[in-house]
């Protein structure tokens, strides 16, 4: 596992890419409301990208057995949709639903990387308590974040916390490094398996990660759609999911994507 450790230059660098990730996902969290479709939500974020300098990351990736690649700036996943929900006219917000927003960019060839869930309206108390697992579940990692720390030891108190609150955590679907590329090493799993244990990461200053706990209301099975893409919970109940670009640095961990 080759895990390439950034310099406080590069650092810089994907800080300003995650500067723009944060300005789109803000502005997307402004507008997402009842009555509008998540189409309308892509072409904002390809707006504000562009204003920014910026290329939109998701645009275009290929993803064996896909028919087509992503078509999407934006990754939109809504209720029981846990990630890489397709964009489109015919999908209209309303009331109680929960939107998972994942959005990525390149600016200057380093990029960044963050993902948000947003009540529509006002939403029922399991599916706040689901979302507001979801966001503490990603503070404890960044909270624990710091050179010389296991990831299985964040990772274990990311999934008991999760698991203590009655809700899954998916274990199909997992962070990932990041730099001049989305997805370079190493995978970043949001739960403790005999893998992870056997290949623990052991947290340096310079790693640049991509947190991203992916939280199911109900069992932690997931399924992919005919689409190629849109990834859902197998028993459809709701799913929500928080992301950040995290880099160690001296004394713990930056936030890169900080909204």
């Amino acid at each position: 596992m080759a895990i390439t450790l950034k310099s406080p230059r590069e650092i810089e660098l994907i800080r300003r890419a995650g500067s723009v990730v944060a300005k789109v996902l803000s502005k997307l969290q402004e507008i997402a409301e009842p009555g509008i479709n998540t189409a309308r939500l892509n072409a904002v974020a390809k707006e504000i990208a562009a204003e920014n300098g910026a290329q939109c990351l998701f645009e275009g990736v290929k993803n064996h057995p896909a028919k087509k690649p992503f078509p999407g700036a934006i990754c939109a996943s809504v209720n029981e949709q846990v990630v890489h929900g397709i964009p489109s006219e015919t999908v209209i917000l309303k009331k109680g639903d929960i939107l998972s927003i994942d959005f990525g960019a390149r600016l200057n060839g380093y990029c960044g990387d963050a993902a948000v869930t947003i009540p529509i309206g006002d939403i029922d108390r399991d599916k706040q308590r689901l979302v507001t697992v979801t966001k503490n579940a990603l503070d404890i990692a960044i909270g624990m974040a710091a050179e010389g720390v296991k990831w299985s030891t964040i990772a274990g108190k990311m999934q008991s916390y999760v698991e203590k609150a009655g809700f899954s955590v998916v274990t199909e679907l997992v962070g990932h490094g990041i730099g001049t590329k989305m997805h370079e090493e190493p995978q970043v799993p949001n739960f403790v398996s005999r893998e992870l244990l056997e290949n623990d990461i052991i947290l340096t200053e310079g790693m640049v990660l991509a947190v991203e706990p992916m939280i199911n209301m109900g069992t932690s099975a997931v399924k992919t759609l005919k689409d190629g893409w849109t990834v859902v919970t197998g028993d459809g109940m709701c799913s929500a999911h928080f992301e950040h670009t995290i880099a160690i640095v001296s004394g713990g961990c930056e936030v890169m994507t900080k909204l």
